[in-house]
């Protein structure tokens, strides 16, 4: 078995004397996180020898219950697999315990040590992998949106708008780019800031989005696609627990509340070959870039349909695909055009990139990024055509044509042969068998409003 150099682990320990504690993490199909927490004194062993979780830990629903028809429950004795540190993921979480807690991501092996097929994290090094054997490296950068919402429910239990640390009243508007909405929060903002620099984490920009209490926060592009999604499922803890502190509560919810914006998690990308050179950029600087983007566009726009169940991986996630609230919901491009699922941002030609715009900010960040890099490369090796950049309002001059139904989803994703054999089939059957479980239980429940309407009336 090998083993990490336990440096990292002897060098953080001697920096920081008062840690205690460490969580080891590992993100599960749904994002989140799951693992264990051990005393200061075990980190070095963590790094020599790893720990066991069993893989049914890649089964577990929403709910934290096992899906037994994913084969990883007791069907396998429920086995124990090794998982791994992932270099450079030791960090303090300074708001947990006044800053004796430190948090260190891990990756889950199989018996021979190699990548075990069911953690989302190797499902993405897989296809970045696929990418490095053409010869190319992608660029990225996430963008994500939050909520916060009162820890006090309404009367039907109900989430709530915040009230501002400020003036106390509770938020009703919009505001969209509210800079006197970030003053008001600035404390909230300011802790974020100052944990993420603590973590290394690549923040960018923070600014209000466009309902009551919602914010976006961006990170800096980079070129390791993993350690990009390690900062974001980072960022998305740090959040979480930040607003606790402050007496609120962030969710990545898709949709919490009917009547406003959903929560998207949008990705910037572009590919770079061997020498460093952005392959999307034209060299007569055509704002449309070069045919090597418009077949990554092309490819995402063919994938797109089949990839629904990834981007919107439960019930509440097709909640967000509503006329009227900036939701792309037919695969359409463009250029400088907020109103397109794939977006060329308008800047420097050396910065020629595509925005995807479609998943929410509840699908797992690895099995999103995974599935984009998959339909890249899918669209360059059969220079698929993406046809006409739209121009004008793209949701007035196109019907929707992705689903707005999980089974319809699920059903897509399992038919698809590019995605099978890119993400590997042996995920997907866990992956889908975990959905299709999730999706019979909700089924199963009945909500308010239907009481509301049929109980006496039908």
């Amino acid at each position: 078995m090998s083993s990490l150099p336990v440096d990292e682990a002897r060098d953080f320990l001697a920096r920081h004397p008062d840690i205690d504690s460490i969580d080891l993490l590992v993100s599960d199909l749904n994002g989140v996180l799951r693992g264990k927490r051990i005393p200061r004194e075990n980190l070095e062993k963590a790094y020599v020898n790893g720990i066991n979780l069993p893989g049914s830990v890649f089964a577990l629903d929403i709910t934290g219950n096992t899906i037994e028809e994913t084969g990883l429950g007791l069907d396998c004795g429920d086995r124990d697999q090794v998982c791994r540190p992932i270099p450079g993921t030791l960090m303090q979480t300074p708001w947990l315990r006044n800053g004796r807690q430190a948090q260190l991501m891990m990756s889950m092996r199989d018996e021979q040590d190699g990548p075990f097929f069911a953690d989302p994290r190797n499902v993405l090094a897989r296809q970045v992998q696929r990418l490095a054997d053409m010869g190319l490296t992608a660029m990225v950068a996430l963008e994500l949106e939050f909520y916060l919402v009162d820890r006090q429910r309404d009367e039907c239990g109900l989430p709530l708008p915040p009230r501002s640390p400020a003036t106390g009243e509770r938020a009703t508007e919009s505001q969209l780019y509210s800079i006197s909405e970030l003053d008001e929060y600035a404390d909230f903002l300011e802790e974020i800031q100052a944990c993420a620099a603590i973590q290394q984490l690549p923040l960018d920009t923070a600014l209000k989005e466009c309902a009551p209490g919602q914010f976006e926060i961006n990170l800096l592009h980079g070129d390791d696609v993993l350690k990009a999604c390690d900062s974001a499922t980072m960022l998305k803890r740090l959040i979480k627990g930040v607003a606790l502190r402050h007496g609120f509560e962030a969710t990545f919810m898709a949709k919490p509340y009917g009547s406003e914006a959903g929560n998207g998690m949008h990705v910037h990308m572009s590919l770079l070959d061997g020498e460093g050179n952005n392959v999307f950029a034209a060299d007569d600087e055509n704002p449309l870039g070069t045919a090597t983007l418009r077949h990554a566009i092309g490819g995402l726009k063919a994938l797109m349909a089949d990839s629904m169940a990834l981007f919107a991986p439960n019930m509440n996630s097709f909640r967000r695909f509503q006329p009227g609230l900036y939701v792309p919901m037919t695969p359409t491009w463009g250029y400088d055009n907020r109103s397109v699922a794939l977006r060329i941002p308008s800047g420097p030609n050396a910065a020629r990139r595509v925005e995807h715009r479609v998943a929410g900010a509840d699908a797992n960040p690895y099995l999103l990024l995974a599935t984009l890099l998959a339909s890249v490369e899918y669209g360059i090796r059969q220079q698929r055509d993406p046809g006409e950049p739209v121009t004008g309002n793209a949701y007035t001059q196109f019907d929707a044509t992705l689903t707005n139904s999980w089974s319809q989803a699920l059903n897509l994703l399992e038919a698809s042969e590019p995605l099978g054999e890119a993400l590997g089939r042996d995920f997907l059957k866990v992956f889908l068998a975990n959905r299709h479980a999730e999706r019979s239980q909700a089924m199963r429940e009945v909500s308010r409003l239907e009481y509301d309407w049929y109980l006496r009336h039908v």
